[in-house]
């Protein structure tokens, strides 16, 4: 787990890259559609891995670990930052499904959270622009420790 503390200017810093990262292909205007869910998602998952991480830690107990009551919020399978981090085409299809995905695991809370941004518009969202996205959102920690 990475106990790196990120300031408020870092993470300013790391958003104004993240729309250097979508120039071009994205307008301006749309930046936000598409950076504040990857950093939520990315959020989500950095939480869940720290709650995991202290089960563990305190107990133990992998399957433990995995219970849904465990969690704040439920991550289905194959929704996590890492598994759609793994994956080589079809980014932006992976990144919409785990979104809608988790929204659908949690609807009382995080219902529609993830916007409506086309993530599978290739046109102007290539695989390589959304990886490219992805490994930048994963240089941070944004877990509660962070």
């Amino acid at each position: 787990m990475n106990d790196l503390r990120v300031s408020l200017g870092q993470l300013e810093s790391h958003l104004w890259e993240s729309a250097n990262i979508l120039r071009g292909p994205v307008d301006a205007a749309d930046f936000k559609t598409y950076i504040f869910p990857l950093l939520f998602l990315k959020r989500i998952c950095d939480v869940w891995d720290e709650e995991y991480q202290e089960i563990i830690d305190e107990t133990g107990d992998e399957e433990l670990a995995w219970f849904p009551e465990s969690h704040r919020f439920q991550i289905p399978e194959d929704c996590h930052w890492n598994d759609v981090r793994t994956k080589a085409s079809n980014v932006g299809a992976a990144l919409q499904r785990a979104m809608r995905e988790i929204e659908k695991a949690n609807p009382d809370t995080l219902y529609g959270v993830f916007g409506d941004a086309q993530w599978s518009n290739k046109d102007r969202l290539s695989d390589a622009l959304l990886k490219d996205l992805i490994e930048h959102f994963s240089k941070l920690p944004f877990g509660n420790k962070n």
